[in-house]
């Protein structure tokens, strides 16, 4: 690699005129570990570790890596459903990282989250016309008849007959469940939607229609969305820019396009060389497989130096001692590597 790259900021480098919808700073999620008698703390789990990123207006930025890699805490953190430990959470120009429950209460109205799970994210007990309400009861907004008026809209809206809103989630399939949770999101009008896995749960033929439907929403509600997911060919479509995390960190950063074409992470590379060919002519395009090796290191005792390089393909010897940050490698584009500069091993 040549000594020409810069050492990144970790923030987007694409100068925008129009401020980012979210902006994440060093963002830290630490859990502590206990022991002993006393359950002293002995030592913690970083979660996410040091992670910055922006999520502009109107576009889908997608999180992907294996699971245990922190990107689900990552999205539970930034929708402040777990408090941060470190780093910074700026939302539409204000930083929401230490408000209080009740200050938190009109910015829940702009950032929703759909699960991965739709059967286990909708009360069994309640019809589909009351799950799809309770976002507005809760926020006390509307009348009773607007209330009711407002969830036929939605339903109709991801492509649900009225008839549904009397009908319990055990008599939906797994996509209109879907389908109902994505409602329930969109009730409060909210500018950001964190989907975690939203389709993983789904069989493949109604993934595609859930994607279609979420890209449509999109573009008729100028939606942002926040996409996490262990599928980078699913992000190959619906995302604009990809960020690759691993054992808490982010290892590379850049537009889908760019990523697909030019990873430079050897990590990256090793999850693109895994996904699967389905149409002969993606074999001519498809790199070539790079088997991982071993299995994904205990969070509570990651590796010294690079966290990756116990698994790498490309990894030498100072990759185990020195800790490579993240170095600009193209336009928009960002990744945590020692061998993007050697003048860095040296360090």
């Amino acid at each position: 690699m040549s000594s020409d790259h810069t050492r990144a900021d970790e923030t987007d480098s694409i100068d925008d005129t129009d401020e980012p919808l979210l902006q994440v700073r060093d963002l830290e999620k630490y859990y502590p570990i206990t022991g002993g008698l006393l359950k002293k703390q002995i030592g913690e789990v970083k979660a996410v570790d040091g992670v910055s990123f922006d999520v502009r207006r109107g576009e889908t930025f997608a999180i992907v890596g294996e699971s245990g890699c922190g990107k689900t805490t990552l999205g539970k953190t930034i929708a402040r459903l777990h408090a941060p430990t470190g780093g910074s959470i700026r939302f539409d120009g204000r930083d929401i990282s230490a408000l209080s429950e009740r200050d938190l209460k009109p910015v829940r109205r702009e950032i929703q989250v759909v699960y991965q799970d739709p059967t286990s994210s909708l009360n069994p007990r309640k019809r589909i016309k009351d799950i799809v309400a309770e976002p507005l009861v809760v926020h006390d907004i509307g009348t009773k008849a607007e209330r009711r008026e407002r969830v036929a809209e939605l339903l109709e809206r991801v492509d649900l007959p009225e008839d549904f809103l009397y009908r319990y989630p055990n008599e939906l399939s797994g996509g209109q469940k879907q389908r109902v949770a994505i409602a329930r999101a969109l009730t409060l009008n909210p500018s950001l939607l964190v989907l975690d896995e939203p389709t993983s749960a789904l069989d493949v033929s109604v993934q595609a229609k859930v994607i279609a439907l979420l890209e449509e929403l999109q573009a008729e509600l100028d939606l942002s969305y926040l996409m996490i997911t262990h599928d980078l060919s699913l992000t190959k479509n619906i995302a604009d820019r990809i960020g690759v995390m691993y054992l808490g960190k982010l290892m590379e950063k850049a537009p889908a396009e760019t990523l697909f074409d030019a990873p430079q992470n050897p990590y990256t590379e090793q999850l693109l060389s895994a996904i699967p060919i389905v149409e002969e002519s993606e074999a001519a395009f498809k790199p070539e497989r790079i088997s991982i090796r071993g299995e994904t290191p205990d969070p509570s005792d990651p590796p010294s130096g690079c966290p990756f390089h116990p698994r790498c393909h490309r990894a030498v010897d100072d990759c185990s001692r020195v800790e490579p940050e993240l170095v600009d490698v193209g336009t928009d584009h960002v990744s945590r590597c020692l061998l993007h500069d050697e003048d860095e091993s040296e360090m």
